[in-house]
């Protein structure tokens, strides 16, 4: 399923389009070229629930520009007024028509197979329930009165008793459906076991893969775009496996911020499926000029950074040059997409990731 229209140059895509060799430029602000942005929530616009700085006015500043925004969330846990009402506190202006949920997702594809009325084990917050109920399934918590489907989404208060009925009905014969499948979500702490970790327990007990609704997969994006009416979306993310992986099945632009789970070594290292349009510190990247990532010298330049190969190990890449740390990262990014695999282990990878990233002056 393609749902967007890429701008941006060349990009990944499991299609057979080429892969991204560096991050794309634009001339003006982000929010003047797009005409909606699909923002995830957690680790773009608050992280555990605390504000991200700067977040809302450059929300605002998007919206002056004509910029849509629809708010993109893999969490299924709460109903999409309860987060309206938590952006509305932080200075954000939102409704619950502005929300989309994995939730949502999930129940859409329940509703497309199951008859009107279907009992539905409900594994997740009310949230999960309350997408179920809209789609006119009926929700249930026990294997006993024989479910069609299990439908299972985070919640922190998930417990023994029901991960256990959800595996009964699954070998039952019920249906297995994840709002999402993250390993992980961003803390204040620092990641913490997501929906995709806890769905473990079910599948080890079960043997059974489930079909999932939210990013990377389509119908979460899809929805976002037909709810805005986008002609030209810009998918806004902190992760590289749902955010842009979603956005790159879709064929659309993204833009991936800094202030959640991605970190800059994980950006280079980044596989051809996951590597974003833009790059950018934080949503203030909304509304300015990106600069060109441009080929020389046997490697890539942006603002005063130039970087390239340099061999293996500590050596993987090399930068020179002086500015803002993100345009040197923006030109490593170029240096490491295009530059042959590492052939060392993954801690060895990261280290000399590491390494060259030391050079710039980026924030740990």
């Amino acid at each position: 399923m393609s749902w967007g229209n890429g701008l941006a140059g060349a990009s990944a895509s499991s299609s057979g389009r080429s892969a991204r060799l560096a991050p794309g430029s634009c001339a003006g602000p982000l929010s003047e070229h797009y005409d909606a942005a699909l923002l995830d929530l957690d680790g773009v616009v608050y992280l555990g629930g605390t504000p991200i700085p700067g977040a809302a006015d450059a929300l605002k500043a998007a919206a002056s520009h004509g910029m849509k925004r629809a708010y993109v969330t893999n969490n299924a846990s709460r109903t999409p007024h309860a987060i309206a009402a938590q952006l509305v506190a932080m200075g954000i202006s939102a409704t619950a028509t502005d929300i989309v949920t994995s939730a949502q997702a999930a129940a859409h594809m329940l509703a497309d197979r199951l008859p009107a009325g279907s009992p539905v084990l409900v594994v997740g917050g009310e949230g999960l329930r309350l997408a179920v109920r809209e789609r006119g399934l009926r929700p249930v918590t026990s294997a006993a009165v024989g479910p069609l489907a299990v439908v299972q989404g985070y919640s922190p208060h998930i417990d023994y008793g029901l991960l256990a009925e959800a595996a009964l009905a699954i070998n039952a014969g019920a249906w297995y459906v994840l709002s999402n499948a993250d390993r992980t979500l961003p803390t204040p702490r620092g990641p913490q076991p997501g929906n995709g970790s806890l769905a473990q327990v079910v599948i080890h007990a079960t043997g059974r893969e489930p079909a999932v609704a939210g990013k990377p997969e389509p119908p979460l994006h899809a929805e976002s775009v037909e709810r805005v009416g986008a002609k030209r979306p810009l998918v806004v993310g902190d992760r590289l496996d749902t955010d842009i992986e979603g956005a790159v099945r879709g064929g659309a632009d993204s833009l991936l911020v800094l202030t959640g789970v991605t970190r800059p070594a994980d950006l280079l290292l980044a596989p051809a499926a996951q590597r974003p349009s833009y790059v950018a510190a934080d949503l203030s990247g909304l509304n300015t000029s990106h600069p060109e990532v441009a080929a020389a010298d046997g490697g890539f330049r942006c603002g005063g950074w130039t970087a390239g190969p340099a061999g293996t190990g500590d050596a993987w890449l090399t930068v020179t040059g002086a500015g803002a740390w993100i345009d040197g990262l923006r030109a490593l990014c170029g240096a490491a997409w295009s530059a042959d695999p590492l052939a060392a282990s993954p801690e060895d990878q990261r280290h000399a990731a590491d390494v060259v990233l030391a050079a710039i002056g980026q924030p740990r």
